[in-house]
């Protein structure tokens, strides 16, 4: 008996609807006018004005043009090494970040342990509160000649900088998150009956995440801000020792140039703490 197989036609996905297509192009037009239009301006304008003056005879600082074509191979070439500290300028922003890593690492821990005890406790706010807001008020390099005198070497300094500067927000925010839990979290977690540690997953840390993040982002900043300070003094390799090297040297352009990149990469660092704190906070942070 002969059988005959069916065939089953192959289906072309539909082509999506050119409702959808003028949708997303209006959307992705639109977003390009509000948020990537206005700063596109004013920079054109920025750079327009500054090639104006810096081109007139007896400028003092370098046209844009002229930055560019002074710094061309740090531009080209960012991660050339020569030996000693003659590298590229994307080796010294490395080794500021390593250095901003660990001590901004160390800030969080600390932190946010001490905001959720001061937060916590009425005894501890009264004793350290006082404390943390003297200390918060002294200046990042002041703390320089004392971590110097302490470790004995210019790396760890850098960091113990970067740490008791960038650790005063943290503790205040976090604090300030800690006591404005509502009093309805409190009491749902007495009636279900939860412990310490199932408390503090379930219901501090979610509670006070916004208050939290907004104190890590200025941490960050502000850890960013210190050790371009600190390592214009302590030397060897970094962006803030680069900086005072090119100035030492009368390299105009090559300053220009890393403070772009420090500015850039600060602007980095701020949107991966706040883009985490959406994430973890499902959007309740500030942006």
């Amino acid at each position: 008996m002969r059988t005959t197989d069916t065939v089953e036609p192959i289906r072309l996905p539909a082509p999506a609807a050119p409702g959808l297509l003028r949708t997303w192009a209006t959307d992705t037009v639109r977003g390009f006018m509000a948020y990537v239009l206005p700063p596109l301006v004013i920079l054109a304008l920025l750079l327009i004005v500054w090639q104006a003056l810096g081109s007139r005879p007896g400028a003092a600082l370098p046209a844009p043009s002229k930055v560019v074509q002074d710094t061309w191979e740090l531009i080209a070439h960012p991660f050339y090494e020569r030996g000693g500290n003659d590298v590229g300028i994307g080796w010294q922003l490395l080794a500021s970040l390593r250095r901003v890593c660990y001590g901004y690492s160390l800030a969080v821990l600390a932190g946010v342990s001490l905001g959720v005890l001061v937060g916590q406790s009425t005894w501890a706010l009264r004793g350290l509160d006082p404390l943390f807001q003297v200390l918060r008020t002294v200046p990042p390099l002041a703390w320089l000649p004392i971590s110097l005198a302490g470790f004995r070497d210019g790396h760890p300094s850098a960091i113990f900088v970067i740490f008791i500067t960038s650790i005063w927000p943290i503790i205040i925010n976090t604090s300030i998150g800690i006591r404005n839990i509502p009093e309805d979290y409190r009491n749902v977690a007495k009636v279900i009956r939860l412990n310490g540690i199932e408390y503090f997953a379930r219901i501090m840390l979610p509670a006070a995440a916004p208050f939290i993040f907004s104190g890590l982002r200025i941490g960050v900043g502000l850890s960013w801000l210190a050790i371009i300070a600190a390592e214009m003094l302590i030397g060897g390799v970094g962006i803030g020792f680069f900086i005072w090297d090119a100035w030492n040297s009368s390299r105009i352009s090559d300053i220009i140039l890393a403070l772009v990149y420090v500015g850039l990469v600060g602007f980095a660092l701020d949107r991966i703490v706040a883009f985490a704190g959406r994430r973890i906070t499902r959007g309740t942070s500030a942006s």
